[in-house]
């Protein structure tokens, strides 16, 4: 079953040894973020915590423990989607798309033996829910200032909520996003919202400002903990994020109606921020932020997110996350996403063995991708293709490596790079959008790409000698002298 909420994980993370309190008080600003990124640091992502007394910036004790760093590894994300890797869940996905609809008894056997559970994707609606449980109206109360939400670093801007998942919706069609885009908190009862020009809740905003009405806007926090996953997986554009948290959690996703809007949302959410954006209204300053990039992005407009109503759990958990350089948690949500979206990849490029974004690339700087070579410029169809597809447009360097090579092997991956290239006939460089994080471009939001070709070249690429062959032993001979060396412990 999936979890109930987000206690229901914290507990599960507990039994499981994945689990640190921390009774002590610790300050929401900057010393809780400095304390889980020493944590994230760790060889394989160190433990989640769950700070049990965190001080809000008036000095009080927030009545709301924190939980950070709770998909932080390769581990706690299996476990937040009850598998026992992430390759499970592929293996059913691509399953299901090579599945025809079943005809028989056997056919249909055959899917629920294969643990393709199709019929929970579509979400159901409830008339009640935890979420609602307390109520706050804008104007009642301090609003955000109750909420543990975090500074955390020296030089940011002020505190931002983290980790939000945020509904939107299109006035035309009435299609949903969940999207994650981090929110400055300006005020009690107002925030910025992050959310830069190439996502799809910046476009539902332009239909709005066309339409000359406000935009309702609905931001939840903790719930079961695919929620935050699928908020951030990069799937194509139209399809319902919810759909996807239905078909991983195998149980349909209850959706309650905002208290002051229209939007649905998920009933076992632990905080719910209500309310709309103006696109009348004149942007606002936001940042600076210590990002994902390892840097803080600068001061830049973001429309305001006034929020009408704040409800949450009783027992509610606040959810938060703090990014810088890598690794971080966020890497091993990333990491994540490509496992468990590779067979739709594979759908368009079946030739196409497998791929990585390591963490010094922080998701969109590098890509590495391996692929079965067929045909002379193979390689750059790959690239130009990957550079079309969502979020991929952003990734700066794309290097493509032969079927044998380990792309999660960095140090595997240089040796073919500065093997197999010569630069200038193997390399290629194109212009296109960048992300809006990204400083390194003269402009914001568009620059270079480049892409390496590190396979073994083809006469049809204009090589005209023999590929040699790499030095290697017979695998034989290499393990009779491996356990030559187990059994004497020296040649």
């Amino acid at each position: 079953m999936a979890y109930a909420s987000l206690q229901d994980f914290v507990r599960c993370l507990e039994s499981e040894g994945e689990l640190l309190r921390i009774q002590e008080p610790v300050s929401v600003v900057l010393e809780l973020a400095a304390l889980a990124d020493l944590e994230m640091k760790k060889p394989g992502g160190g433990r989640a915590l769950l700070i049990e007394q965190p001080v809000l910036q008036g000095g009080t004790v927030s009545s709301f423990p924190v939980l950070i760093n709770a998909l932080g590894s390769h581990r706690r994300m299996a476990l937040s989607l009850k598998v026992g890797s992430m390759d499970e869940i592929a293996a059913q996905l691509s399953f299901l798309m090579k599945a025809k609809p079943p005809k028989s008894l056997g056919d249909a056997w055959e899917l629920l033996r294969q643990g393709v559970d199709v019929i929970h994707a579509r979400p159901v609606r409830v008339t009640s829910a935890p979420c609602q449980e307390r109520i706050w109206k804008a104007g009642e109360g301090s609003g955000l200032a109750d909420l543990p939400i975090l500074t955390c670093w020296p030089q940011d801007g002020g505190p931002f909520v983290t980790l939000p998942t945020v509904y939107t919706q299109d006035p035309d069609t009435g299609e949903r996003n969940v999207g994650m885009y981090r929110m400055q908190v300006f005020d009690s009862w107002t925030t910025g919202m992050h959310w830069q020009i190439h996502k799809v809740a910046a476009r539902h905003g332009r239909r709005y400002y066309e339409r000359g009405e406000r935009m309702p806007v609905t931001v939840c926090l903790g719930g079961d903990p695919v929620f935050t996953f699928a908020a951030t997986a990069p799937l194509p554009d139209g399809l319902d994020e919810l759909l996807l948290a239905g078909f991983l959690r195998k149980q349909s996703v209850e959706l309650v109606k905002s208290v002051s809007n229209d939007l649905m949302i998920p009933a076992n959410s632990d905080f719910v921020m209500e309310g709309y954006v103006d696109p009348k209204e004149v942007l606002r300053a936001e940042g600076p932020f210590g990002d994902h990039t390892g840097f803080y992005t600068p001061v830049d407009d973001y429309p305001a997110f006034h929020i009408t109503c704040i409800t949450h759990r009783a027992d509610a958990i606040y959810p938060a996350t703090i990014v810088g350089k890598p690794p971080m948690e966020d890497f091993y949500i990333g990491s994540a996403s490509v496992r468990i979206l590779f067979p739709i990849l594979k759908m368009t490029f079946p030739e196409v063995v497998d791929i990585a974004l390591p963490a010094e690339g922080v998701f969109h700087n590098l890509v590495v991708v391996s692929i079965k070579k067929q045909y002379p410029y193979q390689a750059y169809k790959i690239m130009n293709g990957l550079w079309g597809m969502g979020q991929m447009m952003f990734s700066k360097i794309i290097v493509v490596v032969d079927a044998g090579v380990d792309v999660h092997n960095s140090s595997e991956v240089l040796f073919q790079v500065c093997a197999n290239i010569d630069p200038q006939r193997d390399t290629l460089f194109t212009k296109g959008p960048c992300d809006s994080l990204d400083h390194a471009p003269t402009q914001p939001n568009i620059g270079s790409h480049m892409g390496i070709d590190a396979t073994r070249k083809l006469r049809g690429e204009g090589y005209v000698r023999e590929w040699p062959e790499a030095c290697q032993h017979d695998p034989a001979l290499v393990k009779r002298m491996e356990a030559l060396l187990q059994g004497k412990g020296s040649l």
